[in-house]
């Protein structure tokens, strides 16, 4: 327990004050958990604040227009965590309530293992340890484990480690604080060691390795893919398509269009660069102005008003941005 408690000591001294750790709320932990998955903190925050104040409580969630949920979202990327966010929030008002148990919890949509052990530790209580990316790398320093942290052997065997490893009085604040350890500490690069709370646990710090650890095999090179985008406005107006509701990627999200689908475009300057990166595929985008005589079957001309409301996709935002078009309507990103 020596761990626990020099672990607990500091997080308690220096752990940062972030929305989310206000709360014992179940909803709120469940929103900031699910948007924290593959974005920085301090990013989150303002998405966070906007979220919960369109949509306060889960009910008020489960009753919303899936739109309404992506157009709240819009910005943060992996759009299916919104739609999950909304059918399990109708799942739960349907069931009477947040579950309180996490083999409860997993059963619902868009709930996995790490977000259903965060839940349960910090809103009930729950002797459950979580395991992200930054556990998993105070844990392979720890334990001076060179193993794959990819491997599913790997994650097993960490998350064993880490359960042992919980205070089972504390769990809501020793999870957050082995995170917190990851994400401000134990960095990927440049560790500050001097100022681990367990540095006297770490057997990489002991034998040098810490440099090295954790290791994540590498995966196949990025795939390089150029594109141009058109930005054609008129009269304060932006032309732009909607992507069908059964499209298997940002089904509903609005965008803008590329060169190869409006025959007979004129193509102005370049306004813009930017680089967007999906799984392997690396994005080079140029944001080219463009006239049309009329709007092509199948676009249509969007308002301040429709750009504030609506679902737009990322890369419509920040070829906006990159533009310098509609200051205020687009979130920075």
């Amino acid at each position: 327990m020596k761990f626990a408690q020099s672990l607990l000591g500091w997080y308690l001294r220096h752990r940062r004050d972030l929305p989310w750790r206000r709360t014992r709320d179940p909803y709120r932990i469940w929103i900031s958990e699910v948007m924290l998955q593959q974005t920085r903190a301090q990013a989150v925050i303002p998405y966070y604040e906007k979220f919960l104040e369109r949509f306060p409580t889960v009910e008020a969630l489960a009753g919303a227009a899936e739109q309404e949920v992506l157009a709240a979202w819009s910005g943060l990327g992996y759009y299916s965590r919104a739609r999950n966010l909304r059918k399990t929030a109708q799942e739960i008002v349907s069931a009477g309530g947040f579950p309180r148990d996490y083999e409860a919890m997993r059963e619902l949509p868009g709930i996995g293992p790490y977000t259903a052990a965060a839940i349960a530790s910090i809103a009930f209580g729950g002797p459950h340890a979580v395991l992200d990316g930054n556990v998993m790398r105070v844990i392979a320093r720890l334990e001076n484990d060179s193993s794959d942290i990819g491997a599913s052997q790997t994650r097993e065997r960490f998350t064993r480690i880490a359960q042992g490893l919980l205070d089972p009085k504390q769990p809501g604040d020793f999870n957050q604080a082995m995170m917190e350890l990851g994400a401000t500490v134990c960095l990927p690069r440049a560790p500050q060691c001097l100022l681990c709370p367990v540095a006297r646990e770490c057997r990489a710090l002991a034998e040098g390795t810490v440099e090295q650890l954790p290791v994540k095999l590498r995966k196949a090179a990025q795939e390089r893919i150029e594109q141009t985008l058109v930005l054609i406005e008129q009269d304060g107006r932006l032309l732009a398509w909607q992507r069908p509701s059964d499209a298997g990627r940002m089904a509903g999200f609005w965008e803008l269009p590329d060169g190869g689908q409006l025959p007979g475009v004129l193509l102005g300057k370049t306004l813009g660069h930017f680089r967007h990166t999906i799984t392997r595929h690396l994005y080079l985008f140029t944001v080219r102005a463009g006239a049309v005589p009329r709007a092509p079957r199948g676009f249509f001309w969007l308002g301040r008003a429709d750009i504030r409301t609506i679902p737009l996709s990322t890369t419509a935002r920040k070829a906006l941005r990159a533009a310098g078009r509609f200051p205020g309507l687009v979130d920075k990103l």
